[in-house]
């Protein structure tokens, strides 16, 4: 390690990147220190990189944090996660003492503590030319695009920010090259009963939503190529773009209504789970495209009278389908589905089936699908029983397990796996 050149060791030490392993290793050697002073650029405060951080007061950690930032001279990356109390905030000056110090070099910043007094974080931040942005717990207001300005960020992450709808929007007119956006429980402040939020950015390539409820959620994105929504609740729900959309995935989303347009004609990626919706209205929406090649429909609601899957659409519709993933309940003998039709899965190469309550049922429902996949080399059996399972269900587990022994035997080519929960 003495023949390291000190620039290579500043690289190796930011690789560990947690900031107390960086300082520990900087009192090796008068060499290490030179490399942590000059050519470290990442350090990360990690409250579950070292639990000790809990021990201290804010006061002192807030101290350990300047010291550590202040004997560096090119940092990059900064990054300051730690869990606290509802009551634990950090002084707003030290926040800016931080940025101010490192606001030649700094392109990288995280940050989860609330600050006290509220300071503008936009404003402060915009002063740096940043192309990651990750803030939690904080508030956002006033944000002026005319001079609050992001010229080099490629992604923001906002969790648990308050902030209205009128400043996201600012925010992201300010981001003319963003690429992509994590909202994850954002406290969106409204003047009228009703909450609509209408975002535009026509840069944006990938947008990961969490944990949002509001009457309209309208989305124009020309470039977005990934969408994912999950615990959502959503009354209307509007994408406008020009059909770049590849990847959409849906988890624990209720809406009454979806507006994609024509965004779902170059789909390779469909992952929808727990979904509440107007079932046979959205699955028409994405067999449009016959580019899909992976394909997950996870517990999908089928409680209206009209609604039922059609396998036979669902080949003439996805050709080049690879991977197949499908779990449904037992209510209305809904695996009886896929039992019946002249339909086969030609280029299905993984297939993963599951259950969320088990009967003879299942049994026959595999072993259907399971002979319209002739190119199958993967079957994933995914399954839920209960803790206290009654006589009868570990009777019919046994059954079924006997069951997939035979079939195996007859598939030899076919490796396959059991997830139980």
């Amino acid at each position: 390690m003495e023949n390291l050149p000190v620039e290579v060791i500043g690289t190796i030490l930011s690789r560990i990147s947690a900031a107390r392993d960086v300082v520990v290793a900087s009192t090796t050697c008068k060499k290490w220190r030179e490399a942590c002073r000059l050519h470290i650029h990442t350090l990360a405060f990690h409250s579950y990189d070292w639990s000790g951080y809990h021990e201290l007061s804010t006061s002192k950690l807030e101290n350990l944090i300047t010291q550590t930032i202040f004997q560096t001279t090119c940092l990059r990356s900064l990054s300051v996660l730690i869990e606290s109390d509802e009551a634990d905030e950090f002084s707003a000056a030290s926040l800016i003492a931080w940025l101010m110090y490192t606001r030649k070099s700094l392109r990288v910043l995280y940050y989860n503590m609330k600050t006290n007094p509220t300071i503008n974080i936009i404003k402060e931040c915009s002063l740096l030319k940043l192309e990651v942005l990750a803030l939690a717990y904080n508030s956002i207001s006033g944000v002026d695009p005319s001079y609050q300005k992001f010229p080099c960020l490629i992604s923001l992450s906002l969790k648990n920010v308050s902030i209205s709808a009128l400043d996201l929007n600012l925010l992201l007119t300010a981001c003319p090259k963003l690429e992509a956006l994590n909202l994850v429980s954002p406290v969106i402040a409204m003047s009228e009963s009703q909450i609509i939020m209408e975002l535009k950015c026509f840069s944006l390539k990938c947008i990961y939503v969490e944990a949002i409820g509001c009457d309209k959620f309208r989305l124009e994105a020309d470039s977005l190529e990934e969408l994912s929504l999950k615990d959502c609740t959503l009354e209307h729900f509007e994408l406008i773009g020009q059909g770049s959309l590849r990847v959409l995935k849906m988890a624990d989303v209720s809406s009454f209504h979806f507006d994609f347009g024509e965004n779902t004609l170059n789909l390779v990626d469909v992952d929808i789970s727990n979904f509440t919706s107007a079932w046979l209205i959205f699955y028409k929406m994405i067999s449009k495209s016959s580019k899909i090649t992976r394909l997950r429909l996870w517990d999908i609601e089928l409680d209206d009278d009209g609604d039922f899957l059609d396998w036979d659409s669902m080949f003439a519709c996805f050709p080049q389908l690879t991977h197949l993933s499908m779990n449904y309940s037992l209510v209305d003998d809904v695996c009886c589905y896929g039992l019946y039709g002249s339909y086969q899965f030609d280029n299905v190469v993984t297939l993963e089936l599951g259950w969320t309550g088990i009967d003879d049922m299942f049994t026959d429902w595999v072993t259907g699908v399971l002979a319209r996949c002739p190119r199958l080399r993967k079957l994933v059996i995914y399954g839920f029983m209960s803790d206290s399972k009654t006589r009868g269900e570990c009777r019919t587990l046994a059954v079924f397990s006997s069951a997939i022994v035979r079939l195996m035997r007859k598939y030899v080519n076919v490796d396959i796996e059991f997830e139980y929960q």
